[in-house]
């Protein structure tokens, strides 16, 4: 029995809760981990996993085998590919997840260019606008708006990520300028549920002046690219992550309203596992990619001192 193998089906199967996701996210069958874990189990004489229809959950001994496999086989993966790094090697898999928003329109393109300085990594790149775990989703590191809490992770922050008032330039030909927060009030807006309050109130704040603006929302919706597509097409003006429409804006295809007014930004903070050695290609990918999304124009980098949550 190759026991180490064994070890690393059984981890990311906890990690997982699953066989089939396990099996994926080693790249081997489903059969092959059914075998590893048949074969540790008869190894250890023990039963380390209870299954059911919809869950894997590892026993009372598969806890314990687990919080010592995990950081031994993280340290010695990691072991051997500082081992490649020194030769010169940055490879190997990498798992990113991140918002849809900034990861459509600016992360794909920066790893993209990120394998083309290392053809050896393989990225998986997983863009959807929810919170993860990183330890049992199997990710090496997330983009996350808002500071991460309840999970032990390590974290840098990125910057603020800012919101302007933007509409197209037929929408203002056919409602007007909109020249104060008060004549907001009166046109249509397109926005996220979040920005507003349960009385459809859109906060703003010009330097340290704050205003509650009510505003006429006929759309609503969490799709930053709905968002972008319906401003573009003249229905409605409304708040917008900056770093969406900057070609936009630099075409003319989307103007700035109430420029000296913007929505409160967002934090955006870099997220890795604590419990995981930071391998030599999660740490190159951070540092060439954290540069890079500084320089988006709508990322406000700010104070740049990082933090452990």
């Amino acid at each position: 029995m190759d026991i180490a193998a064994a070890l690393k089906a059984f981890v990311r199967t906890v990690e997982r809760g699953s066989v089939t996701a396990a099996a994926r996210d080693l790249s081997v069958s489903q059969p092959a981990v059914t075998k590893h874990l048949r074969n540790l189990e008869r190894h250890v004489g023990a039963r380390l996993l209870e299954r059911s229809s919809r869950m894997v959950r590892p026993t009372v001994q598969g806890k314990a085998l687990y919080e010592a496999s995990r950081s031994a086989l993280a340290t010695i993966d990691a072991a051997l590919e500082g081992v490649r790094h020194e030769m010169g090697a940055i490879e190997g898999p990498l798992r990113v997840h991140a918002p849809s928003c900034i990861g459509v329109r600016h992360l794909h393109p920066i790893a993209l260019a990120f394998q083309e300085r290392y053809p050896d990594v393989t990225i998986d790149l997983v863009l959807e606008n929810r919170a993860v775990d990183l330890v049992h989703e199997g990710f090496d590191l997330a983009l996350r708006y808002g500071r991460p809490e309840g999970q032990e992770l390590i974290v840098r922050r990125l910057g603020l990520v800012r919101r302007i008032l933007v509409a197209a330039p037929v929408f203002i030909e056919r409602s007007g300028p909109v020249e104060t927060p008060a004549r907001l009030s009166e046109v249509d807006v397109v926005t996220t549920p979040t920005l507003l309050s349960p009385r459809d109130l859109l906060p703003l704040r010009r330097g340290t002046e704050s205003v509650d603006v009510p505003v006429r929302p006929i759309m609503r919706t969490n799709a930053a690219e709905t968002i972008v597509a319906t401003l573009l097409s003249g229905r409605a003006a409304g708040p917008v992550q900056q770093l969406l429409v900057s070609d936009e804006l630099a075409t003319g295809r989307l103007v700035r309203i109430l420029p000296d007014y913007e929505v409160k930004p967002t934090e955006a903070f870099w997220t890795f596992p604590s419990v995981r050695f930071m391998r030599p290609v999660v740490r190159a990918f951070t540092d060439f990619a954290i540069p890079a999304l500084r320089a988006v124009e709508g990322v406000d980098a700010g104070d740049m001192r990082s933090g452990v949550a």
